[in-house]
């Protein structure tokens, strides 16, 4: 019985990690091509639930579909952040960069306020509570679902960036925009298909979050403190540190919420956090000198 019951926590700690993966690798994918941290990513995950949510609403649209439309809308959303604010402070003091962002952050939760009202909204699917046993398992649809697409997008991402050609021009201006700029590559253009892809990829992650998630303007905090413990976790701008951290982190919750409870559970990512920061500052997968 009680194998039974460490097993179902580790799958219920993978599916919760698959799309915690999602949500750092955007964070992380801006970081480690414009080296700077999107201090209102949690938003662009409130904003992602909020765009499925409303997809359902208003269109009748499973929000598992709507992802196609979310990842356009964000993409749109985040380039269009990127070209007209985060690029004019690009090569400004790094407390201008945070201080704008944060604004932006504070922005759109004053906004979603404003318009969708302060009060959590669900959506009422009919498989939201539907399961199947496997093996003596209970797997919750809902959230399977959301871990194999987070899986699918994931690697996905990670063929795009290392074979088509756009994905190895973002990996160049990654190593070195001096030498980006060398070889001809328009690196302000990089910038700004780099932050679209990183927003939509966490727009994504809203809306595979929003079936079984309550939705409300502040929700993104919640994603945003756990995103940045992943990347650090991960080592920042290490596209495959943030997926490994964010499975490590969603299974150590899992387990954090089997022996301490379920309201304390992110004590343990925390710990975690903070035994990396202590013991390994560079992160999991960083070098001694990075």
């Amino acid at each position: 019985m009680y194998v039974g019951v460490l097993a179902q926590t580790l799958v219920n700690g993978l599916f919760a990690g698959g799309v915690l993966a999602l949500v750092s690798i955007g964070l992380t994918m801006i970081y480690g091509v414009m080296i700077i941290i999107n201090f209102a990513h949690g938003e662009f995950v409130m904003l992602g639930m909020y765009l499925s949510y409303w997809a359902f609403v208003l269109g009748g649209v499973d929000p598992y579909l709507s992802v196609f439309m979310t990842a356009i809308i964000m993409f749109a959303f985040g380039a269009l952040v990127q070209r007209l604010l985060v690029q004019r402070v690009m090569a400004a003091h790094i407390l201008n960069q945070i201080v704008l962002l944060l604004g932006l952050s504070i922005l759109l939760v004053g906004l979603a306020q404003f318009f969708w009202m302060p009060v959590p909204r669900t959506l009422q699917l009919p498989y939201a509570t539907a399961g199947v046993e496997v093996a003596g398992l209970i797997l919750n649809i809902p959230r399977g679902v959301a871990f194999l697409a987070s899986l699918v997008i994931a690697s996905a991402l990670y063929v795009f960036l290392q074979r088509t050609r756009v994905g190895k021009s973002i990996r160049a201006c990654a190593e070195s925009r001096e030498a980006a700029q060398l070889v001809g590559i328009n690196v302000k253009r990089v910038y700004m298909l780099t932050f679209g892809i990183g927003a939509a990829v966490t727009g994504v992650a809203g809306a595979l979050l929003a079936p079984s998630y309550p939705i409300t303007p502040t929700v993104g905090a919640t994603w945003s403190v756990i995103a940045f413990v992943v990347v650090v976790l991960g080592t920042m701008g290490n596209f495959m540190g943030a997926f490994l951290g964010g499975l490590l982190i969603g299974v150590a919750e899992a387990f954090g919420g089997l022996l301490l409870g379920g309201d304390v559970k992110e004590v343990v990512s925390m710990l975690i956090f903070i035994l990396v920061l202590l013991l390994k500052p560079q992160g999991l997968f960083g070098k001694a000198d990075s």
